[in-house]
């Protein structure tokens, strides 16, 4: 799995052009400046971090591409699909890190695999609503480091536990153990309702829309290609570099 931070500034500006894409009483939203840490797999350079690390590295190299003091953005809101529990609100995690200040307010959204997409759309619907001026959006993926949680039986008896007030409740407690209980519950990136994946979301798209698989691999082998030359021709400048703490 590819794991991944970006960041992204959104301003809203008064052009002195008559030339706008604003609308009549709505302010004038544009993209000023966006950056990304590196792809990489999961389990490799980045298995000691955690989602916010990145996602603080992606908003410090925002700001250093930009210059924009930390005082001027009114808002933070960063996506993200499986979340840290000790660090739910990565967007606000992340903000402090990088020295935002805590009164400047910070959420966390998910929506699959258009959470990021969401947190933008999110930071231009808070600008053309007034309330803001200067909204930072983005996300971040960590796969390093995911959740895994006890089953529920044993998260039940572990709660028990902490209530249990006489060594006697405890042991009996202790004693409704079972093999069974101690078996983890990993994570899976597919909706909870009806167990779909992303994967058979896809099919049923392309069955809908009459996709065909080898439209689907031309595609693909076009934008790979596509990336490469961009890449090549140091269109990529988005990309910041990013020092792992103990990695040469």
């Amino acid at each position: 799995m590819i794991q991944r931070a970006l960041s992204a500034l959104f301003f809203s500006v008064q052009t002195k052009s008559k030339k706008t894409l604003a609308r009549p009483g709505v302010k004038n939203i544009v993209l000023v400046e966006g950056v990304r840490t590196p792809f990489l797999l999961s389990g490799t350079t980045y298995a000691d971090l955690m989602p916010h690390d990145l996602a603080r590295a992606a908003l410090q190299g925002l700001l250093n591409r930009t210059g924009i003091p930390k005082d001027a953005v009114d808002y933070l809101i960063y996506g993200t699909v499986i979340q840290e529990v000790k660090t739910s609100n990565v967007a606000r995690e992340a903000a402090l890190g990088a020295g935002f200040s805590d009164k400047i307010p910070a959420h966390t959204v998910t929506m699959a695999c258009i959470s990021s997409n969401q947190a933008m759309t999110s930071a231009v619907g808070l600008i053309a609503a007034g309330q803001c001026d200067a909204v930072v959006a983005g996300g971040v993926e960590f796969m390093s480091d995911v959740p895994i949680r006890h089953s529920r039986k044993m998260r039940k008896t572990m709660l028990s536990l902490n209530k249990a007030k006489t060594v006697g409740q405890r042991l009996s407690l202790l004693g409704s153990i079972r093999l069974a209980h101690l078996s983890p519950e990993l994570p899976a990136v597919a909706e909870f309702s009806t167990a779909e994946t992303m994967g058979h979301s896809a099919d049923r798209l392309a069955a809908a829309f009459g996709v065909s698989r080898l439209e689907q691999d031309e595609f693909a082998l076009r934008s790979h290609t596509l990336a490469k030359k961009a890449q090549d021709n140091g269109l990529l400048e988005d990309v910041i570099s990013f020092k792992v703490p103990g990695k040469s």
